[in-house]
């Protein structure tokens, strides 16, 4: 009776966990949407709810060729979603502070205190953006 208990404490373990990365995910969308520099990226918060995601797509199809009540599977496909519109939001609010102002651009690439916070990709993208720009500005005249 005990390691009934216990395996049903690990399940509410498991959903809590899951529940917490989605908490923390929709704060830090929030935190970085209200604010008007760029935040520190939540790196690992966001590879957390990458796997999350691709956990819960591989359950919604087991659950599909199972044959369980679509009604459940719509609730997983919502919860899904939801998610995904978290991260995806989070990461283009972040996108949106680097490439379309170039007061982002100037601060991360002259003051290096904001370079730490950005993932690899984005301090390539920071530094070569004042470059694309006057390019393109140099095209059209």
């Amino acid at each position: 009776m005990a390691s009934n208990s216990e395996a049903g404490g690990s399940a509410d373990y498991e959903t809590l966990m899951s529940t917490s990365d989605v908490e923390l995910l929709k704060r830090a969308w929030r935190n970085e949407k209200a604010a008007p520099e760029i935040l520190q990226y939540e790196g690992a918060l966001v590879d957390r709810a990458k796997e999350q995601i691709e956990l819960v797509e591989e359950t919604i199809e087991d659950y599909v060729e199972n044959g369980i009540d679509p009604l459940v599977v719509s609730l997983y496909q919502m919860d899904l979603d939801r998610t995904q519109f978290l991260l995806r939001s989070y990461l283009r609010v972040r996108l949106l502070k680097v490439c379309c102002c170039e007061t982002y651009t100037g601060m991360i690439t002259f003051t290096g205190v904001l370079m730490i916070w950005q993932s690899i990709s984005k301090r390539l993208y920071c530094l070569s953006y004042p470059r694309i720009i006057s390019r393109f500005s140099s095209n059209l005249s």
